[in-house]
């Protein structure tokens, strides 16, 4: 397996079968591609079929092996579903990248129930479904890695985003009880907390909050490295959590923040 611009893959993934939803964009697509450039074989799980039918196309141009597997993360037929389908294409299935997510930035009063319900649908009980169904499958193979996406602002708390980071606190927490429940089973459950990532949905916060684009961006960019992550930096943690580099490591929330948290520069 070749990169592009020629760079050898370490193969750290190497005849493993990973599960990303969300991976049409953002965080999500570029793990996936970096999963098939480690060599794994990817099933993309999300709901825009053009731009995942797009990711799988440049992966597969790009000598890995990929699948778009078009559906909704909030309905248990169409996770359990997924899953199915993973394993019918590739034969198993080592690695669920639990990372399609959504943000509503309002305070709790300014949020309607709608918008709480859909937040914590997309956020929380998608990671409990695919789990539910991808654990058994993992357990009749010897074992497998689940990451999930949190948030920074699953650790601490955010203006203007009471769903979300109720969901990404929920997330965390989720993550270690299946920690505990699965290490038996050999299976690895851990979080990766990203802090701000210049990808769509950071883009979208700022048209939520009526804040120009570019004056967002940059307050965002305020934190000890004094830059937004981007993606494929958020994507080489996840990376590290699904494979063996950390196989000692289960129940963990991975901060990828560039000191966001650790306090201001």
């Amino acid at each position: 397996m070749v990169r592009r611009g020629g760079a050898r893959s370490r193969g750290a993934l190497r005849g493993k079968v990973a599960l990303v939803t969300g991976g049409a964009s953002g965080i999500g697509r570029a793990t996936a591609a970096l999963f098939a450039q480690e060599g794994a074989r990817v099933a993309i799980f999300d709901r825009d079929g053009r731009s995942g039918r797009r990711v799988a196309a440049e992966i597969l141009a790009a000598g890995g092996e990929a699948v778009f597997l078009q559906g909704d993360v909030t309905k248990a037929l169409h996770c359990r579903r997924a899953v199915q389908r993973t394993v019918a294409r590739f034969g198993r299935l080592d690695i669920l990248f639990n990372n399609a997510g959504i943000i509503r930035r309002a305070a709790v009063p300014d949020t309607t129930e709608a918008e709480w319900d859909r937040t914590m649908a997309t956020n929380v009980k998608s990671v409990f479904l695919l789990s539910k169904y991808a654990i058994p499958v993992m357990v009749r193979s010897g074992g497998g890695v689940i990451v999930n996406t949190a948030s920074g602002w699953g650790l601490a708390g955010g203006a203007r985003a009471a769903a979300y980071c109720a969901s990404k606190g929920a997330v965390v927490n989720l993550t270690r009880a299946m920690a505990v429940d699965h290490g038996p089973e050999h299976i690895r459950v851990n979080c990766v907390c990203p802090g701000d990532t210049d990808t769509p949905m950071l883009r979208g916060e700022a048209r939520q909050l009526g804040t120009p684009v570019g004056t967002f961006l940059a307050e965002s960019a305020r934190r000890p490295l004094g830059r937004l992550a981007r993606p494929e930096e958020v994507a080489r943690a996840v990376l590290s959590l699904a494979s063996d580099a950390s196989s000692f490591v289960t129940g963990a929330a991975l901060i990828v923040d560039g000191g966001a948290l650790a306090g201001s520069p």
